[in-house]
């Protein structure tokens, strides 16, 4: 297991480490996907990058006011999401951030740190 150290005092869920397949948040686990929010953690099971859902996503956080953008990790690898769910993005007013899940996950403390108002989005890992 990969350790992530903070040296950054902020609120909110920062992503301390990885598991084979997922994330940790302290001594909690996601073995899956992870939702995160500056106010949740949540896991995400059974998301698929060509299936996404952006209402979904945020009913899922029920963040407000709006997220600046998402930040989306597309899995093992660096893939981008559907045309499809880069319009529903856009259309909600946010933008779109994609990289590899790893990436994204050490992206999210880093703004965070910067106390942007973001949600992520990640796959697992496997």
């Amino acid at each position: 297991m990969v350790e992530l150290r903070k040296d950054v005092e902020f609120a909110g869920p920062v992503i301390t480490g990885f598991t084979p397949t997922g994330y940790k948040i302290g001594d909690q686990r996601f073995e899956q996907g992870l939702l995160i929010s500056p106010e949740q953690a949540l896991g995400w099971t059974g998301a698929q990058l060509g299936q996404l859902n952006l209402s979904e996503i945020l009913s899922s956080l029920n963040l407000s006011p709006k997220p600046e953008f998402l930040l989306l990790g597309s899995g093992p690898s660096m893939l981008q999401p559907p045309a499809s769910f880069r319009r529903e993005v856009e259309a909600a007013g946010m933008g779109l951030e994609v990289m590899d899940s790893r990436a994204a996950a050490r992206t999210w403390g880093v703004l965070r740190a910067e106390e942007r108002w973001i949600v992520g989005a990640f796959l697992p890992l496997a």
